[in-house]
């Protein structure tokens, strides 16, 4: 039980650092990790970006529809198969991405630690 009780703290510190995520950059979470994703790369179809990012089918499409809509990323046919769809960043997703700096958003103690631990793994 005591795993499952601190997976909740760490499950509550993600979520107070995506609230002051979203507040000062105007994306979520998983916008900005999806943008960072994709730019890693010319470009990806949403099932490697759900893959990447551990999210299902549905909640990828509802946040490629997003970042799409705030004009992030831009969605391409395939010129081969006009059924496969890839994602890439447009100039303004990758502005907004080169402007974000996680120093300027709070981060809770518990998660800061974490993430050091990880870097030193």
């Amino acid at each position: 039980m005591d795993r499952l009780c601190k997976i909740r703290d760490l499950q509550r510190a993600v979520m107070r650092f995506e609230a002051d995520f979203e507040a000062h950059y105007g994306i979520s979470l998983n916008e900005g990790m999806t943008l960072c994703t994709l730019s890693g790369r010319e470009r990806m179809c949403p099932g490697e970006l759900g893959e990447a990012l551990g999210l299902t089918p549905s909640n990828m499409s509802k946040v490629l529809r997003t970042v799409e809509s705030k004009g992030l990323a831009v969605r391409e046919m395939c010129c081969r198969d006009r059924r496969q769809i890839f994602y890439s960043l447009t100039p303004q997703g990758r502005e907004l991405l080169a402007s974000i700096h996680s120093s300027e958003v709070e981060m809770p103690e518990l998660l800061e630690t974490w993430l050091r631990t990880q870097s030193e793994a």
